[in-house]
């Protein structure tokens, strides 16, 4: 393993190529019952300040990505409110924790983000809790495969764009009043914005609609000095596969067989672009998804 994510060296054998078990859980998935753990940088990510100061509510980050982000936005220095699914509680508070041993202020918020009311509170106590906001990252999401379109009921198909897309608009909506110029929003598309799995046809379209949404919030929010990207990841082990998110037969070949990489990535990976993108360093960078995919290229 590396020693950080500074560690110069060949980027296949970073981390171990993985080839899990077929194993299933009910949604959402609990990280701390996955075979292997995944990866979120929490014995390697090292901060340098770059986002000292800040104020950010992350969503999903009990596990997978949004834990890994939240855990290196805490060490760059920043507060982090956290939202996550109440039956999600045990692994975030173990995200809670690495927070606060950074030295930085840890804001729960549990409750689902399938309703509105809860995306609009979730900002107000975030805003409360870590006393404003000037970064919103949203990583939560839902992706259950169906093999058959017949399979895909209208209840799954509306869930997830709900969990996707709608909350994503709630929650940047009721943040927009409170964010100062500076601020930055992150989205999370998905390499399925560019290549659609034809088992995840619902999962897909949301993370399309996830990219052109931001793209076009990108035009409009700049003119009040708010910058909007998106991190579209390629395959990353997290909750999401175990819990329904893919075929379970199809994981021990998880990422290896797509990836010139070789291999899946692990959310420590993945949370760099985010703290690039909500770091000044990015300062000109607005509209821009940013495919951190292992060299699967897209459009």
């Amino acid at each position: 393993m590396p020693k950080d994510q500074y560690t110069f060296g060949d980027p296949r054998p970073r981390y171990p190529v993985i080839s899990p078990p077929v194993q299933q859980q009910p949604e959402p998935g609990l990280e701390s019952e996955m075979t292997p753990k995944p990866d979120l940088g929490a014995d390697s990510y090292r901060g340098t300040e770059r986002l000292a100061g800040r104020k950010a509510l992350i969503t999903g980050a009990d596990s997978g990505i949004g834990a890994a982000v939240a855990i290196a936005f805490a060490r760059e220095g920043a507060d982090v409110a956290l939202s996550y699914l109440p039956e999600e509680q045990s692994d975030a508070d173990r995200i809670i924790a690495l927070v606060e041993e950074a030295g930085r202020t840890a804001v729960p918020i549990p409750g689902d983000l399938t309703d509105a009311g809860y995306c609009r509170d979730l900002v107000a106590k975030a805003v409360e809790g870590l006393g404003g906001l000037d970064a919103v990252v949203n990583v939560a999401g839902k992706q259950v495969w169906q093999e058959h379109l017949e399979d895909l009921d209208d209840e799954q198909f509306e869930a997830t764009f709900r969990t996707n897309v709608f909350a994503a608009f709630h929650i940047i909506k009721a943040a927009v009043p409170h964010l100062p110029a500076g601020a930055t929003i992150v989205n999370t598309a998905s390499l399925e914005a560019y290549v659609p799995a034809p088992d995840r046809l619902d999962y897909a379209s949301t993370k399309g609609a996830i990219n052109n949404l931001s793209k076009g919030l990108s035009q409009q929010l700049i003119e009040r000095g708010i910058r909007v990207n998106v991190v579209a990841p390629g395959p990353t082990w997290t909750a999401l596969q175990p819990s329904g998110g893919v075929d379970p037969e199809s994981l021990p070949e998880f990422g290896s067989s797509e990836s010139p990489m070789g291999r899946a990535a692990q959310p420590a990976e993945l949370a760099p672009a985010y703290v690039f993108l909500t770091s000044s360093e990015s300062s000109f960078v607005a509209g821009e998804t940013l495919n951190v995919n292992g060299g699967m290229v897209t459009p």
